[in-house]
């Protein structure tokens, strides 16, 4: 890996680190950067959900003590969060590299448009989403909640963008709760759904190490500086900034794989 490569995943992890501590969406810039280095599609988004990963268990511990007790329901859901991101992680690596890249565009589009209406999403006890919001709503079964759960922890551990706000949507509905706590266990499954993708790349040998050092050293730099930052840059303006690299990246990647 020559200097340039180096730098451009410094810088790119740097600012994956800053959007993810100000808004979230850091892999709509870190995924295309692992591409842009010269790494497979495959290779690429194996290396850059290692690369990313801490912040997951960051965020978790950081707001631990809203956590949910270990309940019955509680365990199922982390259970098959692991399970869910093992799988994904599976059929990612099952997948010829030809199949992979041709959804590549449609999946950058589709986590720029989650992120993009994510506070919609976030804020669900504003919304008429009634089968949350109702009291007298019943919840949906443990098995029903686990199976949409599972879905969407196997599309965190094949490609991951948008994941955060995919769990939180489900758990807005299976968890009426307050937005805190649902974001608490969001950051505990999500961590989950990372971990077992993750451990699978490497144990598969999927992960190209000197740019997923690299990258990850920028994004530790940048979860740091963002905190600091978050008290003086606005994060409605990173928000747009991502939406508008995310919608970029999209037209860019379907001329390259579509046309």
């Amino acid at each position: 890996m020559d200097i340039q490569t180096s730098l451009l995943l410094l810088a790119a992890g740097i600012a994956g680190g800053i959007i993810n501590a100000l808004a979230g969406g850091a892999t709509l810039i870190t995924f295309p950067a692992m591409l842009a280095a010269g790494l497979p599609a495959v290779s690429a988004n194996a290396s850059n959900a290692v690369a990313i990963s801490p912040g997951h268990l960051i965020a978790a511990l950081a707001d631990r003590g809203k956590l949910p007790p270990p309940t019955r329901r509680t365990i199922s859901f982390v259970l098959v969060s692991t399970l869910g991101g093992a799988i994904g992680a599976g059929v990612l690596l099952l997948l010829p590299e030809r199949l992979f890249v041709l959804p590549v565009p449609a999946l950058i589009g589709f986590a720029t448009l989650l992120f993009a209406f994510a506070p919609q999403i976030q804020t669900p006890q504003a919304k008429t989403w009634t089968i949350g919001q109702q009291k007298t709503a019943a919840l949906p079964s443990t098995a029903a909640s686990a199976a949409v759960l599972g879905l969407a922890c196997v599309y965190g551990g094949f490609f991951g963008a948008g994941l955060g706000v995919i769990l939180t949507a489900v758990l807005s509905v299976t968890e009426p709760n307050d937005i805190r706590a649902i974001k608490a266990l969001k950051n505990l499954l999500a961590t989950c759904v990372s971990l077992a993708a993750t451990l699978i790349f490497i144990v598969q040998e999927a992960v190209r190490w000197p740019e997923t050092l690299a990258m990850l050293l920028g994004a530790m730099a940048g979860g740091y500086a963002g905190g600091h930052l978050i008290r003086v840059l606005p994060a409605p303006v990173v928000r747009q900034f991502v939406i508008v690299a995310g919608a970029v990246m999209t037209v860019i990647y379907a001329a390259r794989y579509w046309f």
